[in-house]
């Protein structure tokens, strides 16, 4: 961010051109603006039966936007759904409106337990996990 602010301020003094962007929040970037207004508009959905199909989810959610995507998350060793899911809906507004309507709501028979999406946690820069003692150093 630094960096940007910095290559601003160059451009901006040595140029007649300068970075600006019309954006109605001036300190943020446009990729930081793509990124946030995504999260709002996903939510998670929790309590789902090991019935319910994402056509089944993409559908009882319709009914309050465009469901853009709904993903139920699924167990790889036993191909079964893991229990909770995400829609994700073309505006913010659809997604509120659909989060006070459905969270506590019956849905195949269970209570289903809607929020908004929480950012993925990467973690790329992590240290691998140590698994076990290390190896005895070689003697030559």
């Amino acid at each position: 961010m630094a960096a940007f602010r910095a290559m601003s301020r160059l451009l901006g003094n040595g140029s007649s051109q300068s970075l600006r962007f019309s954006s109605p929040n001036h300190g943020a970037l446009p990729f930081q603006l793509v990124s946030s207004r995504g999260v709002a508009s996903k939510l998670f959905v929790g309590g789902l039966s090991f019935y319910t199909t994402e056509d089944s989810l993409s559908e009882a959610f319709s009914q309050f936007g465009q469901v853009v995507e709904a993903k139920i998350v699924m167990d790889r060793v036993s191909d079964r759904s893991k229990g909770f899911g995400f829609v994700t809906f073309a505006s913010e507004d659809e997604a509120q409106k659909a989060l006070a309507e459905m969270n506590g709501k019956v849905l195949n028979g269970r209570v289903v337990f809607v929020d908004i999406a929480k950012p993925k946690i990467r973690f790329d820069d992590a240290l691998p996990v140590a698994r076990g003692p290390p190896e005895p150093p070689l003697d030559k």
